[in-house]
């Protein structure tokens, strides 16, 4: 039986989770269904590194499908209208005018004719010899016998043995699947699988079960493993998540448990059983090990699940297992990712088609880039600016003292003067030389009294003459001397 956690754990309200379970499910560490009422599941910790690997890729899906659409046309260019009218089997998630001219380093925009008419789109060059470098990708006939493998052991994990195309095309991008793969990929592969006639929807069926192939990740890693034997899952606790000793009891009892095969028929397992719960870690652990990305969307995997007859199993394995499983709520939508692929954010196996979306990317942000870079570059400019003025009128206040000093009137210096004994006799009871030389100056000024304050300041001091600089003190007192000089010698 399955208790509550201790509530130090952390909680959050079901109200509005992501993965809410049904009314009746306990949570780990025991307990019965009549307190699954008065408890909540395990709080899912923030984790920004994978954040980021999510968030990164917001807006990539919309530009590669436009970026398709384009590429098919015959005339390689759509006005803005047609855009519009596809915006949703294109995912855009904006308006679309404003979503094509956000990426003028894929998409360049242009009237024909120089007419009056709605602005069309094409593709750049940049983009285009992208798109030439990632078809070559999908012709190599490495990346060919991968994606067909990635398809068997998809079709395995069904027990049926068959899946839908239309399920199979919401995870072609995971998959990393061509647009076409059931012209360019099912053909050359007859042996595995073949698309037949269901029940007025078209089928993908497994040609030949194929034992090498089914074999998970987790059992090929595993040395010497036999069946009935346990296997533990790399665990990868979020930083921050709290974990206390009942907890870590039921994980460890847990990781005992048997392993079985996602590729083994669990559904005999009683749903509400930790084996059942084992087995459902080890399906979709397989499954997000089939995508490139090593994430999907959270409600394309309750998709499958729904297929499968495994969804609420999934959403079990999701709340309990935060240490496995990661889901981001990133780009207004849930991401479910499996933690043991990424590290510090980035994967650790890149796929060269992840390499291809990569520069996607980089070639998105582009112009975001060059803009940063001038927007930073202007700042800096302005800062040396502002630093130039600030030298500047450290040199007059330096080199102009003479030339100040020389243009002030007789009653100017008289009461310079009277002010200059004044603050001296004061700055030889202090030693301050470098103050009574700044008062002097300032009071004798015709400039204004307001730019000499200023300079009084501890920045403004600290700038003209930091401690050790023996050049700077050298400097003022020469100065000091000279003005003082000047000024006693029109006294006389």
């Amino acid at each position: 039986m399955r208790s509550a956690l201790p509530k130090r754990i952390g909680r959050s309200s079901l109200d509005g989770h992501p993965l809410s379970p049904a009314p009746g499910r306990a949570p780990p560490g025991g307990g019965g269904a009549g307190d699954a009422a008065a408890v909540t599941p395990v709080v899912c910790v923030r984790d920004r590194g994978l954040d980021h690997a999510v968030e990164r890729e917001k807006f990539l899906i919309p530009v590669v499908n436009l970026k398709n659409l384009l590429k098919s046309e015959p005339s390689k260019s759509l006005p803005i209208s047609a855009i519009a009218e596809g915006r949703d089997d294109l995912r855009i998630p904006i308006r679309p005018i404003d979503f094509v001219r956000r990426y003028p380093s894929v998409f360049a925009e242009f009237l024909p004719g120089n007419v009056g008419v709605h602005p069309h789109f094409k593709l750049t060059d940049e983009v285009l010899e992208l798109d030439a470098e990632e078809q070559l990708v999908y012709q190599r006939e490495s990346y060919r016998q991968e994606a067909a493998d990635r398809v068997l052991k998809l079709l395995m994990i069904s027990k049926v043995l068959k899946m839908p195309l239309d399920v199979i095309d919401g995870l072609k991008w995971d998959m990393g699947l061509p647009q076409d793969f059931v012209q360019s990929i099912v053909p050359e592969f007859p042996d595995c699988f073949r698309v037949v006639d269901g029940e007025g929807v078209r089928v993908l069926e497994l040609v030949c079960w194929s034992s090498d192939l089914a074999k998970s990740v987790m059992e090929k890693r595993a040395v010497n493993h036999t069946k009935g034997k346990p296997i533990e899952f790399t665990m990868h606790p979020s930083k921050g998540f709290e974990m206390d000793k009942k907890l870590k009891k039921w994980i460890d009892e847990w990781q005992r448990l048997p392993y079985i095969s996602p590729y083994e028929n669990g559904l005999h397992l009683s749903q509400s059983s930790e084996e059942s719960d084992k087995w459902a870690v080890a399906v979709l652990h397989e499954l997000l090990n089939l995508f490139i990305s090593k994430k999907t969307d959270r409600d394309d995997m309750f998709g499958l699940g729904e297929y499968l007859g495994i969804r609420s199993r999934f959403k079990r394995a999701l709340l309990d297992h935060p240490g496995i499983f990661y889901v981001s709520s990133k780009n207004r939508t849930h991401t479910v990712v499996l933690k043991e692929a990424f590290k510090r954010g980035s994967l650790i196996e890149q796929h060269p088609l992840m390499d291809m979306r990569n520069r996607y990317i980089h070639l998105m942000n582009k112009v975001k880039e060059e803009k940063k870079v001038i927007a930073t570059s202007g700042s800096k400019q302005t800062k040396k600016v502002s630093d130039g003025s600030d030298h500047q009128r450290e040199v007059e206040d330096e080199n102009g003292d003479e030339d100040d000093a020389e243009s002030m009137s007789g009653s100017e210096v008289e009461d310079g003067d009277e002010d200059e004994d004044d603050d001296f006799e004061g700055d030889e009871e202090n030693g301050n030389v470098r103050q009574t030389r700044t008062r002097a100056h300032r009071n004798a000024s015709p400039r204004g009294n307001g730019i000499r304050e200023s300079n009084l300041s501890p920045k403004y001091n600290s700038r003209r003459s930091r401690p050790g600089d023996k050049s700077a003190g050298e400097s003022h007192s020469k100065k000091t001397k000279r003005v003082l000089a000047k000024l006693s010698t029109r006294n006389i």
